[in-house]
């Protein structure tokens, strides 16, 4: 039997996972290496690992558990991804997105993105949370590219990550005592760590921060209409920054040092992304 379209796929991973629970999601949640902890405080839940739901393709990386978990974070139903896909796995760029496409078609209208990151300026110590505001994308590729087999569509990416949004968080994070920093993320391919020259170049090109993920989902889900947040735990300085340490232990375990205050300001900010601010 030959492998369905890409929306077919879709369309089958949805009935799956609506036939599975009877809740519809209004927000989702991707977490990302070392922040899965916050999938563990959803309520009247169902977990559903990624090998069971039809075409999603599974995520090879130590940090990310692979699993769909539905259920309720305080009042609000959400759609939560423990982990995700990279192109870095050998993933094509439609296959990256797969899981952040997934949520939207089961409803969810808003979603949060969290992922661990490389700070490019010295400024972002390890352990502290950056409200992405922008970003680059710099892997030379597009989730779009032949997704849209008859005519292209151009998407509007100025308001990329909801400015209405970030605006709720800011003030969420002032309410909890956060002090949450903003910035630019620089989407690379990986996996290998950027060099001494490539942390030098993205600062000259206006990033606060690096990684391997994120960029992809976003385009995909403002293609679809959905409001993105994404919040960076910064894990590490970048090489050549003084007291920089480039291993993906080091970046899970500061990540799990992080999860309190990601949590926090997570749980209070789906408690207000319910109405339309």
């Amino acid at each position: 039997m030959s492998n369905p379209s890409p929306r077919r796929a879709i369309d089958e991973a949805t009935q799956f996972v609506q036939s599975s629970t009877g809740m519809t999601p209004q927000v989702g949640l991707v977490l990302g290496s070392g922040l899965m902890h916050l999938a563990t405080l959803l309520t009247s839940k169902t977990s559903l690992p990624y090998a069971a739901i039809p075409h999603f393709p599974p995520s090879r990386v130590q940090g990310h558990e692979g699993t769909l978990h539905l259920g309720n974070l305080g009042s609000q139903p959400v759609a939560c991804l423990a982990g995700r896909s990279h192109g870095y796995e050998g993933h094509t760029p439609e296959r990256v997105v797969f899981g952040v496409r997934l949520l939207a078609k089961l409803g969810c209208e808003v979603i949060v993105l969290t992922n661990a990151a490389g700070a490019v300026v010295p400024h972002l110590a390890p352990g502290k949370l950056m409200l992405i505001t922008d970003h680059l994308n710099l892997t030379g590729n597009n989730p779009l590219i032949g997704w849209y087999e008859q005519s292209p569509q151009f998407v509007d990416m100025s308001n990329a990550y909801d400015a209405e949004l970030r605006n709720v968080a800011i003030d969420c994070a002032s309410e909890a005592g956060i002090d949450l920093a903003q910035g630019v993320y620089a989407g690379l391919n990986g996996p290998s760590y950027e060099t001494p020259a490539e942390i030098r170049m993205l600062a000259g090109l206006g990033a606060s921060a690096v990684g391997m993920s994120t960029v992809y989902e976003t385009i995909a889900l403002r293609d679809l209409g959905v409001r993105v947040l994404a919040i960076s735990c910064i894990t590490n300085l970048g090489a050549g920054l003084a007291g920089a340490v480039l291993d993906h232990a080091h970046v899970q375990s500061v990540a799990h040092t992080a999860n309190n205050q990601l949590e926090s300001l997570i749980v209070k900010l789906l408690a207000r992304v319910g109405v339309r601010t």
